[in-house]
């Protein structure tokens, strides 16, 4: 190494060094200033001290925080990956070994036990992929940095007590950058308010015992409004000539919908009871008419499309079909295989996504964007049908 590489890299490293250390020391004068708070709260002094004693910032999430997404995927992509053949199979094998938790779950809290498998199907996989962040230092940091501080702040001091209760383990409690954790991803102030104890051993786990999860799950669903008996909703088939009222939120008796010609997609009756007209891609694309249920679910993630697959997963894993009307595209949305497919050709082609996991970040839709654009494709950076069948013909 020559003189001048060495001076070169020496004075990086003090470039490096005065870049990191005012964050580093802001961060132990951050931690400083969240003691008082989190004592007063009824966190010990050995739980605050133990959990942030040689803590340091993970800045990552400060980019998980600000993130615009350049490409977002339309709904029709989003349910092909959410409710495809791999995690109904899944879902209902889970669902046969865990038939007692579940059993449990919906007697004691009214809620439809494919309901409640159909959020840990969504929120991790059952169980396959909750998280690797620790929460504390995730918490700590968006605590400490960013925007919606205090927001942070109180979610930290959750996690806090989560672990001063028992309850979950410091080095279990990990889950995503902003604190989600757990088989049905729980935010820290939620797990205090809602989570269980199924299996009466004085703990409330929903990170290692899957009874804990659903229970809990059922309990979030119960709270928030859930109906036992009540469906969620069903898809229908819209007249040619519709022009009436829709919108989840304006109910109307099934005899309304009736009287205008609606009826649904199985060819069963509306039967009764009250519901709003959901049109997640307007008149073109598959109708819904829904209930109060699924406003509740809502409650857990208030997305269309997430309510729609958490939905549509349950109807699946009771052993419903697909929809009866397609989505108004030509371009047909992939399934977690299909997707994985994707990212290893992507791989073939020269570009860097990693190992193909069927998840599109980043990486991947950057790599998709600048695909298309050197194939004559409509850069959208979104990962369809039309992108896989180029991929191969290439």
């Amino acid at each position: 190494m020559s003189a001048r590489t060495v001076r070169l890299s020496a004075l990086a490293a003090v470039v490096l060094f005065a870049a990191s250390t005012p964050a580093l020391a802001d961060f132990d004068s951050c931690l400083a200033s969240l003691r008082p708070a989190a004592l007063a709260s009824g966190v010990s002094a050995e739980t605050f001290d133990g959990a942030t004693s040689g803590l340091e910032p993970d800045m990552k999430v400060l980019d998980f925080l600000d993130y615009q997404p350049e490409f977002k995927a339309e709904i029709w992509q989003y349910l092909a990956a959410a409710v495809d053949d791999e995690k109904i199979a899944d879902g209902q094998a889970e669902m046969r070994q865990w038939s007692s938790a579940l059993s449990a779950a919906e007697s004691r809290f009214g809620v439809d036990r494919y309901i409640i498998a159909a959020f840990w199907g969504m929120e991790s996989d059952y169980g396959r992929s909750m998280g690797k962040r620790p929460l504390v230092r995730s918490l700590a940091t968006l605590s400490c940095f960013g925007r919606r501080q205090a927001y942070f702040r109180g979610e930290f001091n959750a996690t806090l007590k989560i672990l001063e209760s028992g309850d979950i383990a410091a080095d279990r409690l990990n889950g995503s950058w902003a604190g989600a954790f757990g088989q049905t991803q729980f935010m820290p102030s939620s797990f205090l308010k809602l989570a269980v104890d199924m299996e009466g051993n004085g703990r409330r786990d929903i990170v290692d015992s899957v009874p804990d999860a659903l229970g809990s799950t059922a309990n979030f669903m119960h709270r928030a409004g859930w109906e036992p008996g009540m469906t969620w909703g069903f898809e229908v088939i819209l007249p040619a000539s519709y022009s009436g009222p829709s919108g989840r939120s304006a109910k109307k008796p099934a005899s309304f919908w009736e009287g205008h010609g609606l009826r649904r997609a199985d060819g069963r009756s509306l039967g009764s009871g009250e519901y709003g007209l959901f049109l997640p891609m307007g008149r073109e694309g598959p109708a819904f008419l829904v209930t109060r249920n699924f406003d509740a679910i809502y409650h857990y993630n208030n997305a269309d499309s997430y309510a729609l697959g958490v939905a549509l997963l349950s109807d699946r894993l009771r052993g419903g079909g697909p929809l009866v009307t397609p989505w108004p595209t030509d371009d047909r949305g992939l399934s977690r295989e299909e997707l994985k497919q994707v990212q290893a050709l992507l791989n073939q082609h020269g570009y860097d996504v990693g190992d193909p996991d069927g998840a599109i970040g980043t990486k991947s839709r950057e790599a998709i964007a600048d695909f298309q654009s050197r194939h004559g494709l409509d850069r959208n950076g979104q990962a369809t049908g039309k992108l896989l069948d180029a991929l191969r013909a290439n």
